[in-house]
C-alpha cells in the first residue's frame, strides 16, 4: 500500500496544488488518495490515503465550503439494493478527509456527482438503478435523503442498453437546467433546476444516433456548445445548446478512433480546454487522449491528433486550475500520467514517469 511521503500538514502554495484521486478499492487501494502536484515541474508527491471509502468512482468539491463528496459505486448499502453517497469535511491545513454522514444514493451503482453553486443541492447519475437523484445539502455539509427520479426505456444494444444506465448529471452554466447523460438510451435528458426547490420536471432532451451510448458531456465557455463523448461507438457528439428552454440539436459527430480500432475501443472522460480553443477525450483499448480543435464561430471540431497515455484503460483524466497541465488515470495500469499543455498546439507533453497509484478512476484538483 501506498504511504505518505511528506509531511501531510504541509499547506499548499501557489507553486503546488492538492489533487485528490477516486479509486476501485480492493487489493491495490483502500478509498480516496491524496497528492501533491508541483505546478513548475509537473511532478505528483504522493500523500497517501486521505479517506477510506468504498469504490470512490467519482468526487465534487463543495463550491464554498471545505467539505469533498464521493460516490460509493455500490449495488447495495445498509440492506438495499441502492449505493451510496459519502460527505466529507476537509482537515485544516492537511490531505486528511473526515466522513461526516453517508447516504443512499437511489439506485444501484452511483458513478457520477454535483453540487450546485449554492451548494444546497448535491445531484447524482445511478448507472446500476437507471436514475438520478437529488440530496439536499445541510448548512453543517451533512445530506439528507435522496429524492429519485427513474429514468425509463431502452435502445439499440442488447448487452448495454436493454435498460438506462445513468451516466452523469451536470447543471447547465445558467444554472436552470440539469443534464443527465444516460448511455442506456442514447439520450440526455433535461430537467428544469431552480435553487431552492431542486431539480424539476423534465424539459427535453438532446438525441443521439442508436448504439451510441452516451458518458460524460462537456459545456464551451460559451454556453452554447455542448461535447457529448459516447462509450459504445468510440465518438463525440456536438450538440447547440438552447440557453432559453435548455433543449439540445446535434450538429457534428467525429470519431474519436481511427476505422475499425473503434471495435476494440470505448470512450470515457471528455474536457474542454478553459481557453474554450480545444478539448480532449479519453480512449479505453486505444489508451490515448485525443485531441481536437473547436471552431470559435460554430463550435465545430477538427481532430488534431492523440497522445498515447503512457498506462491502461484511461478513465479520467482533468485539467489544472489554468489548463497548464493535464493528469490523466490509468484504471488498469495502476497510474497517474502528467502532461505539459500547449493550448497554441494544442499539443500535450507527458512529463516524467507514470506515478503508482491502485486503480484510479477520478482525477480532482482540489487547490
Amino acid at each position: 500500500m501506498m504511504e505518505a511521503q511528506s509531511d501531510p500538514t504541509m499547506l499548499v502554495d501557489n507553486r503546488s496544488a492538492l489533487v485528490y484521486i477516486g479509486t476501485y478499492t480492493g487489493p491495490t487501494s483502500e478509498g480516496i488518495y491524496a497528492f501533491r502536484f508541483d505546478t513548475t515541474r509537473g511532478a505528483l508527491e504522493p500523500l497517501g490515503l486521505a479517506a477510506k471509502t468504498p469504490n470512490p468512482s467519482f468526487l465534487a468539491l463543495h463550491p464554498s465550503k471545505p467539505l469533498l463528496y464521493a460516490v460509493n459505486e455500490v449495488s447495495t448499502f445498509d440492506g438495499a439494493k441502492t449505493g451510496s453517497v459519502t460527505g466529507f469535511q476537509r482537515a485544516a491545513g492537511s490531505h486528511l478527509l473526515h466522513a461526516i454522514n453517508q447516504q443512499p444514493s437511489g439506485g444501484g451503482g452511483p458513478c457520477h456527482l454535483t453540487l450546485d453553486p449554492s451548494g444546497a443541492h448535491l445531484l447524482l447519475a445511478n448507472y446500476g438503478g437507471g436514475s438520478i437523484a437529488d440530496l439536499p445539502v445541510a448548512g453543517d455539509g451533512r445530506l439528507g435523503a435522496p429524492r429519485v427520479v427513474q429514468h425509463s426505456g431502452s435502445s439499440a444494444d442488447p448487452k448495454r442498453q436493454k435498460g438506462p444506465h445513468a451516466h452523469m448529471v451536470e447543471l447547465d452554466p445558467s444554472h436552470r437546467f440539469v443534464l443527465a447523460v444516460d448511455l442506456g438510451l442514447d439520450r440526455v435528458l433535461i430537467y428544469q433546476f431552480d435553487a431552492k426547490s431542486g431539480l424539476g420536471a423534465k424539459a427535453g432532451e438532446g438525441v443521439l444516433a442508436p448504439g451510441s451510448g452516451p458518458r460524460h458531456i462537456a459545456f464551451h465557455p460559451d454556453g452554447k456548445h455542448v461535447y457529448c463523448i459516447n462509450e459504445l461507438n468510440s465518438t463525440i457528439t456536438v450538440f447547440e445548446s438552447n440557453r432559453s428552454t435548455g433543449s439540445l440539436a446535434a450538429v457534428q459527430t467525429v470519431p474519436t478512433v481511427a476505422g475499425s480500432a473503434a471495435r476494440s475501443n470505448s470512450t470515457a472522460e471528455i474536457a474542454v480546454h478553459p481557453s474554450g480553443s480545444f478539448l480532449i477525450g479519453s480512449n479505453r483499448g486505444a489508451d490515448t487522449l485525443a485531441i481536437f480543435t473547436i471552431d470559435p464561430a460554430t463550435g465545430r471540431l477538427t481532430p488534431a491528433g492523440s497522445v498515447p497515455t503512457g498506462g491502461k484503460t484511461p478513465r479520467s483524466f482533468a485539467f489544472s486550475r489554468r489548463g497548464d497541465w493535464v493528469i490523466a488515470a490509468n484504471q488498469d495500469s495502476d497510474s497517474l500520467t502528467v502532461f505539459k499543455v500547449d493550448a497554441a498546439g494544442p499539443t500535450l507533453t507527458r512529463v516524467g514517469d507514470p506515478v503508482s497509484v491502485g486503480s484510479p478512476v477520478c482525477v480532482l484538483f482540489a487547490d
